[in-house]
């Protein structure tokens, strides 16, 4: 089969998982309801308005929640593994998790934030800082060393889990918030969540869109990529910009769910080869699908209750991962 046919079957196989697990999300739950109802209530049919409250209140909005993180953690992961010639690299590796935990700690300790809408800016405002900051410490904006990127982000990533840590040692019961924020979850993020995070979401992917022609050229190396016309400084400059959109609003607005920006792009680039435009692409679709067919296990495997869904992605990335990995070769970043 050749790479194009590959890779638009992937494309096809992409959205037509998309679609099956967005119509499950919306039907499973601690109330079962069938797909035909689900359709009466999106459509306006006579339906129960117990059942239309579950879809309509609380499920489309925790289906668009999950769509819309997972996309953005996916593209932010498989940005950073690019730029940083690191395969095992994710979005906590710039210290986006780490300055966005902070954050919330200082606003459950100092302003006593305890709901997702008051501590999501505090979470989304850590980790912009957090990632700009590692940046500036990796060679700035216009010389962004990819070695001294990763040993940055993971120093400051280290200082900040540590400090978070200690907070939550000195007042265990005033960071409950904290604690549930940090497991990673869909549950009670609505539209009030999202809605104001949208934009900056959006440019971040735009900024990804962009830079996916000019990371293939640095691919290539340095010198390669000039000699091809492409901007390196501000092709690094823009990729970090959109990991900080990215998996910073993401973060905030269902805490940091781990494994999904490490293991979606590897998928990604075993279906669609190198190209960073496809990755990207594919990306969008695969991610929104591991993160709400985990979210559809999280409320199911102790119902009537719920686990976080960032803990049911580490047990459906892990596996996933070591199969890719014992597969085929993890491909050179």
């Amino acid at each position: 089969m050749s790479a194009r046919s590959r890779r638009l079957l992937a494309l096809g196989g992409g959205i037509a998982a998309l679609a099956a697990v967005v119509v499950l999300s919306l039907a499973i739950g601690s109330r079962p309801v069938p797909p035909d109802v689900v359709l009466a209530a999106l459509t306006g049919g006579d339906v129960a308005p117990a059942d239309l409250h579950a879809i309509v209140e609380l499920r489309v909005p925790r289906t668009v929640v999950g769509v819309v993180t997972g996309a953005a953690l996916g593209v932010a992961g498989a940005l950073i593994q690019s730029i940083t010639r690191n395969p095992l690299a994710d979005p906590g590796i710039l210290g986006v998790t780490a300055g966005s935990s902070f954050s919330v700690a200082l606003a459950v300790a100092l302003l006593g934030a305890s709901a997702p809408t008051q501590y999501a800016w505090f979470a989304f405002g850590g980790a912009l800082v957090a990632t700009v900051a590692v940046a500036l410490i990796g060679g700035g904006a216009a010389r962004i060393d990819p070695v001294k990127l990763t040993l940055a982000g993971v120093a400051f990533s280290a200082v900040l889990t540590g400090i978070v840590g200690g907070l939550r040692l000195s007042a265990p019961r005033t960071f409950n918030a904290l604690q549930v924020w940090e497991a990673g979850t869909l549950l009670e993020r609505g539209w009030d969540v999202l809605v104001p995070l949208l934009p900056f979401l959006a440019v971040g992917l735009a900024f990804a869109l962009l830079v996916g022609g000019p990371l293939n050229a640095l691919a290539l190396g340095e010198d390669v990529a000039r000699s091809l016309g492409a901007k390196v400084g501000l092709t690094r400059a823009g990729a970090v910009l959109a990991i900080a959109l990215l998996a910073g609003g993401a973060t905030a607005v269902a805490g940091p769910i781990s494994f999904l920006g490490l293991m979606v792009p590897h998928l990604a680039r075993a279906l669609a080869g190198p190209d960073q435009r496809w990755i990207t692409g594919l990306t969008l679709l695969y991610a929104p699908v591991i993160l709400l067919a985990s979210d559809i296990i999280a409320r199911v495997v102790l119902w009537p209750g719920e686990v976080p869904v960032g803990i049911v992605t580490a047990f459906v990335g892990a596996p996933v991962l070591i199969a890719l990995v014992r597969r085929r070769r993890v491909i050179a970043l």
